[in-house]
């Protein structure tokens, strides 16, 4: 089976596109944002659980992808309380569960090269 991109140019919120693989990355591109995305496709996280699963991300730049993502309209932010601690709760948006079968792709195709070409490796 052959996908293709349709039409010339794609329009999204305003912006211009040369095909649907661009609109799509540019969505989830980057280092991160797709690896956000994981962590949250199974169940909604705080942003604390977020940064231990991701120890690497720094603060700034999980903050940063995290309001893109909402901003994209994959992901949402729920606060809940007014008063410190409030708590926020990340969770995948309808639209972004879309992009759950792209992930477990993307996980299924990462575990075929690592068994063909590298090594798992696990914490003791």
């Amino acid at each position: 089976m052959k996908t293709e991109c349709i039409g010339d140019y794609v329009k999204l919120n305003g912006e211009i596109y040369p095909c649907t693989v661009s609109l799509t990355m540019d969505l989830v591109g980057g280092k991160w944002k797709t690896v956000i995305l994981y962590h949250l496709k199974d169940e909604p996280k705080r942003y604390s659980e977020l940064r231990k699963e991701m120890p690497s991300i720094t603060e700034m730049t999980l903050s940063l992808q995290l309001k893109q993502l909402e901003k994209d309209g994959l992901v949402s932010r729920k606060v809940y309380g007014k008063k410190p601690p409030i708590k926020v709760i990340y969770s995948l948006t309808d639209f972004g569960k879309t992009f759950v079968p792209v992930l477990e792709a993307i996980t299924a195709w990462g575990n075929q090269v690592v068994s063909e070409k590298g090594e798992f490796v696990f914490a003791k």
